[in-house]
């Protein structure tokens, strides 16, 4: 099949904008749990009216503060709940949010605060407040977004709600930043329409049935920064399910055990260390056979479909309770169902997930889509596909297997870059996302490959591979360099040493001048995209040997056949 379309579900009109929900729900449910906060003391609710409050108090503070129209407000900070409430206010009056990840480096910050001619930045640590000193000296309105002391009681209720009156669909809401291939991120101009029309087409299509379960919650630990987390936050909201946050990925388990959702959003990388910590535990209780055998289950038990027989049936249950029904209760006991995004999730690991009986929906997206173009949903969930596209949404495969993608979940264009805008978007509308895939006879979406250059960690962090390589080739002493760690937990590099430059240079030495390129590099980017680790090949890779182009450039698909051994060892 070449293309697939859903129908909408929910239209948006023009009129709608991001905070009428926060609005509209106070007025009808204030005493509606719409949040917990997390506190010394447990997770104390939000109401509706409570929420309502806060970002119509902020909001009347950054007027006060002469944030317009459209101007651009940057956050950079942990996942926490002021970081959602913060991005409320700010779209309450029509301004713009500008995420910048809270590792991101002084250069980073520097590009995106001028890019985006960012008139305030809210931080939330020192550390971020003096990275913002660093990258724009300049910029004096700085807040901390737990107590940004802005004062609104100057100005009236009227003018609030009439520059909340004045945002539509068609506004800007956000900028937010994905990494290019040329190094430069490129600001992606989000509008209320794009996140609107997703969430409430998410939420009363393919994943109604996370939101009217019993009580629904989820717990938010992704970065905000990312469009992933930023759409889960606008879905949640909109669904009325109840919102949490945790800043601090080492805390996820222990808050997941209290805070108990009712389904989680994540990565892939998640969901692999919470495999990996159940083997762990059980190695370390010397149980480790029964947790492998338990895992063989699961993923049998999963691919049977419906259909497993008596011994496996019998052999699931026993598992369930030895080693399932444990893994549930770690994540709270109330949790059936997760979504992931972000980059591959693989095959087994979904089975044995779903074996577990925490069925995970794997999804496909991207910075430019608003997040999804397809999700698996309960029912209909094909592991190892990406789902089939959302209502509004319609993919289709080009000649040279590129997947294509159209609907109102397309972003605006690039900020203030008309070239690469056009290049992204054709005549037709179609946006190009540079992935390859195919779509089976019932609209399935199946990523095959990457036409374009950027890696997405098992943490979904975006990483353009060529400025990293440009900066160790720099080196005197490097020759070729090759960034890796698509689907991976990290980033890692795999170099060769130029024969000439080898001479002036002690055998000894070589490995510390490696590293000390390698981590001149790395001050110059997140912590995400630093190089972990790297491995230095025996040989030069040349044209001769086929791992170069007559131009030079590294062919990755030779390099990743031919030294597939080598990296796989990286991650051992």
């Amino acid at each position: 099949m070449r293309e697939y379309s859903v129908p909408v579900l929910v239209d948006v009109p023009a009129s709608a904008s991001l905070p009428d929900t926060v609005f509209l729900r106070a007025e009808r449910e204030p005493g509606r749990v719409v949040m917990r906060r997390k506190s010394d003391g447990g997770w104390p609710a939000v109401t509706a009216a409570e929420f309502r409050d806060q970002v119509a108090e902020l909001a009347r503070g950054l007027i006060a503060a002469d944030i317009g129209h459209g101007d651009r407000v940057a956050i950079m900070s942990r996942t926490r709940y002021e970081w959602t409430l913060t991005d409320y206010a700010i779209w309450s009056i029509g301004a713009v949010t500008v995420p910048i990840y809270e590792t991101s480096s002084a250069e980073q910050v520097r590009w995106i605060l001028s890019d985006s001619a960012a008139k305030a930045v809210f931080v939330e640590l020192d550390a971020h407040e003096e990275t913002v000193a660093e990258a724009a000296p300049d910029l004096k309105t700085v807040w901390r977004i737990d107590a940004p002391g802005l004062d609104g009681s100057a100005v009236s209720e009227a003018a609030f709600q009439e520059r909340r009156a004045a945002v539509g669909n068609a506004d800007l809401a956000t900028v937010v930043y994905t990494s290019g291939t040329t190094g430069r991120p490129k600001g992606c101009r989000i509008t209320h329409d794009n996140l609107l029309f997703t969430a409430r087409n998410v939420v009363a299509g393919p994943l109604e049935q996370l939101f009217t379960t019993k009580d629904p919650a989820a717990l938010l630990f992704l970065p905000l920064a990312h469009i992933f987390a930023r759409m889960i936050q606008v879905a949640v909201i909109e669904a009325g399910a109840i919102l949490a946050h945790t800043p601090n990925m080492k805390n996820v388990a222990p808050d997941l055990a209290e805070f108990r959702p009712s389904f989680l959003l994540g990565v892939p990388r998640v969901f692999e260390k919470v495999y990996n910590g159940a083997e762990q535990k059980a190695v370390a209780g010397g149980k480790g056979a029964i947790f492998a055998r338990a895992a063989e289950v699961a993923v049998a038990y999963s691919r049977a479909s419906g259909s497993a027989g008596l011994g496996l049936r019998l052999k699931h249950a026993l598992f369930d309770r030895l080693v399932y029904a444990k893994l549930r209760t770690a994540t709270g006991g109330r949790l059936s169902a997760a979504v992931s995004g972000g980059s591959a999730l693989g095959d087994r690991l979904g089975h044995f997930f779903k074996g577990v009986g925490i069925e995970v929906f794997e999804g496909y997206g991207l910075t430019e889509t608003s997040a999804p173009c397809s999700v698996n949903m309960p029912g209909a969930n094909k592991i190892g596909t990406v789902g089939k596209p959302l209502p509004g949404v319609t993919l289709r495969i080009a000649g040279d297997g590129e997947i294509l993608a159209k609907g109102r979940h397309v972003f605006d264009g690039y900020w203030h870059n008309d070239q690469a805008t056009s290049e992204a978007i054709d005549a037709e509308g179609w946006y190009h996302t540079g992935d390859v895939g195919e779509l089976d006879a019932d609209g399935y979406l199946r990523i095959t490959g990457r036409k374009k250059e950027i890696l997405v960690t098992a943490a979904g962090k975006n990483v353009a591979p060529g400025p990293l390589e440009d900066a160790l080739r720099a080196h005197p002493l490097i020759s070729q360099a090759m960034i890796v760690g698509d689907g991976r937990p990290f980033v890692a590099a795999l170099i060769t040493l130029d024969p000439e430059a080898m001479e002036q240079v002690r055998p000894a030495d070589v490995r510390a001048e490696v590293q000390a390129a390698v981590d001149a590099v790395n001050r110059t980017v997140s912590k995400a995209e630093q190089i972990k680790k790297f491995v230095v090949l025996e040989h030069d890779i040349t044209e001769e040997s086929g791992h170069l182009t007559p131009t030079l450039k590294v062919k990755r698909n030779v390099v990743m056949r031919d030294f597939a051994e080598v990296i796989s060892g990286i991650y051992e």
